[in-house]
């Protein structure tokens, strides 16, 4: 059987058709060359080219087995697959690479928008207005999928295609603070601008939402503030909305602005760093109406994504990696994907400042102090144990006596003891200002409930794991 560009294409084409609905898939399949073919010791090599290092990267983790089945369906002789970085713009049948949407993506957003007071991408024919500028780097294509993140992912790049859905309007995405939620928030504006660009989207925290309610209802300007968020816009992408809590007018403009948008098939868009029954403050109502919709979390990514990040990222800052510094880089970055791409930054610019080519050496050289830190904080650990126990932060430090939030007190007590170097006072301070004998009966309950209670004994060894994971202590 004769191979050629038009087998590969026949490959992808099939390939695709089994997952018509993975845009995702498209985009990673789609630049894709086919090279050559070739015998050699009596086996066919198949060559096929991806555009950039990453791209092999995540080509070889991700599709390379459905690619070998597929052609194997088709072709019955023995044949290995190659992956072979071309650089190319497009691949051969006259599509666009992965990276050549990135670029077409970010410079059609660039040359649309405008620094000044509001961000609203507006009609074409009148000139935009930014409060909090969309970022054109982050887009779809530039945000590495992981387990942590695949829901979240598909569900957002699902509502940029058809926004104002029923099903996922308000989307609604929470996690940890440094994880990826703010990409995803402007991959979804940027997506949505570059196939309705007469869509007006409205990107803005909610920490400014909530000043510009308090500065229009001192100024008697509700009006124009109502207008502006609910009449002058069509997509509604809000950040950090766990600020919302702090007020109860802004709450009652908030709540009555994504009723309007939702009646209206109007998008909107939601990320937070708790669920909306954990945001303090919140009114039953304003909860009810957050979580009409779907909500998706986003929590660290594994090694294995850490690894495929710092690959994208050494990529995009042009810096040359061995494969165990990266692995060196993923394994100690363990708290965010901010902290990771900042000790990535960290090695580049002490490798430029002092001349030296970038080895392991180096790099454990430069993130010495970081790795030798404790990787996780007091408040790490009462957060650990709030989500074990599906209790609230607020109530292991209130004053509170019911069993429900006694024990995880205690608990979270005894872990931060034993794993932080923190005084008996310290760790009253931190649960509400108790003394120092409450917090060694704490302590001293925990330890005896251990040997005796296999429940308690569980929580203990369950949130230890955690708490080893994400530290190596």
């Amino acid at each position: 059987m004769q191979l050629s560009s038009n087998f590969w294409t026949q490959i992808k084409s099939t390939m695709k058709s089994r997952n018509e609905n993975n845009k995702l898939l498209e985009n990673w399949l789609d630049p894709i060359d086919f090279i050559r073919a070739f015998e050699k010791e009596g086996r066919l090599k198949i060559v096929l080219g991806v555009p950039s290092g990453f791209h092999h990267y995540y080509v070889k983790q991700n599709l390379e087995t459905d690619i070998y089945n597929e052609i194997s369906s088709l072709y019955k002789d023995q044949f290995d697959v190659e992956f072979e970085i071309t650089g190319h713009k497009g691949p051969a049948d006259g599509s666009a690479s992965l990276h050549e949407i990135m670029q077409k993506s970010e410079v059609n957003i660039q040359t649309q928008t405008l620094n000044t007071q509001t961000q609203i991408i507006q009609k074409p024919e009148t000139p935009s207005r930014y409060a909090e500028m969309m970022n054109p780097e982050f887009t779809f294509n530039t945000f590495v999928v992981g387990k942590n993140s695949e829901f979240a992912h598909a569900a957002t790049y699902n509502v940029s295609l058809n926004p104002g859905a029923d099903d996922y309007n308000p989307l609604f995405i929470y996690g940890p603070s440094g994880m990826g939620k703010t990409h995803l928030l402007n991959a979804a504006g940027n997506q949505i601008h570059q196939r309705s660009p007469h869509l007006r989207i409205t990107y803005i925290s909610a920490e400014r939402f909530l000043n510009e309610c308090v500065s229009a209802i001192r100024r008697r300007e509700m009006d124009k503030f109502r207008q502006k968020y609910r009449d002058n816009s069509d997509i509604l992408l809000v950040d950090d909305v766990q600020y919302i809590g702090r007020g109860e007018a802004v709450q009652e403009e908030f709540f009555h602005t994504i009723n309007t948008f939702i009646e209206k098939r109007k998008q909107v868009v939601l990320a937070s760093d708790r669920m909306p029954k954990d945001i303090l403050g919140l009114e039953d109502r304003s909860r009810t109406r957050l979580e009409r919709g779907l909500i998706a979390d986003i929590t660290m990514p594994d090694l294995e994504t850490r690894i495929a990040i710092l690959k994208y990222k050494s990529e995009i800052f042009s810096i040359r990696l061995p494969d165990d510094v990266v692995h060196y880089i993923a394994r100690i970055s363990k708290k965010s994907i901010r902290e990771l791409e900042g000790n990535l930054k960290r090695i580049k610019m002490f490798s430029e400042l002092q001349g030296l080519q970038i080895d392991i050496d180096l790099a454990k050289r430069v993130l010495a102090h970081h790795e030798s830190q404790t990787s996780i904080s007091l408040e790490d650990i009462q957060k650990l144990v709030s989500e074990h126990y599906k209790i609230r932060i607020t109530d292991i430090k209130s004053s509170s006596r019911a069993k429900p939030i006694v024990i995880p007190r205690q608990v979270a007590m005894f872990l931060i003891k034993k794993f932080l170097d923190k005084s008996l006072v310290d760790i009253g301070r931190a649960f509400g200002n108790r003394d120092h004998t409450t917090v060694m009966n704490a302590l001293e309950r925990i330890e005896s409930l251990q040997s005796s209670d296999p429940v308690i004994k569980s929580d203990i060894d369950d949130l230890t794991t955690q708490i080893h994971n994400l530290t190596g202590l």
